[in-house]
């Protein structure tokens, strides 16, 4: 997918708050003097600025603008990521030297893999395993699963992510380097088509010390926002 501008303009700041290059306590340009910069409109600046809000990267004050905090972390926000590219993706958390490798063959389907897809134990699945470094440090692995001739991601209308400390795949260990019977930040994904068949089943593993936090936002319809009592 094309990054949205207001991911990609939160991108530059992140980079630079993150290498130091706007310290602790530096106030960001006015919402004005952002537009104009950056050429589009204030909403996408105002995205921008909740995305870094999100991302724990700055804090608004009002009436007074909008300051870099004074202990920025590395925050997971979704679904901002799911519009992202892995090297674009861990590149607007850093400016280090970031190398993704991909691998694709076609495997048989495990009987889980046969009844998440519906189909039969064996059939071939397409299998895809992403790593990433970070100046050569393993920072993620990710086991991909597709049925072959199923419908694109692009036609997913739901993405189901559950995150928790578990004892990774033994490969994932090996990649990042785990001690046996240590546990890793892992997130387990689900892309649903517009009739919840699944289109790709993903487990992905960071070090269990990366990220601060994991922030997710959901769009509420009209029916969830009436009282319980409703």
């Amino acid at each position: 997918m094309a990054e949205p501008a207001y991911v990609a303009i939160a991108a530059e700041y992140a980079r630079q708050i993150r290498s130091g290059a706007l310290p602790a306590g530096t106030q960001m340009r006015s919402l004005n003097e952002l537009v104009e910069r950056h050429g589009v409109s204030k909403i996408v600046i105002i995205q921008a600025i909740q995305l870094l809000e999100r991302q724990g990267l700055v804090r608004t004050v009002p009436r007074r603008g909008t300051f870099v905090t004074d202990h920025p972390n590395l925050v997971r926000v979704a679904p901002e990521r799911q519009m992202e590219d892995p090297e674009d993706t861990f590149g607007h958390e850093s400016d280090k030297d970031v190398r993704v490798e991909r691998e694709s063959e076609r495997v048989p389907a495990s009987e889980g893999l046969a009844d998440a897809f519906a189909i039969s134990a064996g059939d071939e699945v397409l299998r895809t395993v992403t790593r990433a470094t970070e100046d050569g440090r393993p920072i993620s692995i990710s086991d991909t699963y597709q049925p072959i001739g199923a419908a694109d991601i692009s036609a997913a209308t739901v993405l189901e992510e559950t995150v928790a400390d578990r004892i990774p795949l033994e490969s994932h260990a090996a990649w990042l380097s785990t001690p046996a019977g240590d546990l890793v930040k892992s997130v387990r994904q689900r892309y649903l088509g517009p009739d919840d068949e699944v289109l790709m089943l993903s487990e992905i593993s960071y070090p269990r010390d990366r990220y601060d936090a994991f922030v997710f936002r959901m769009e509420l319809t009209q029916q969830l926002k009436q009282s319980p009592t409703e």
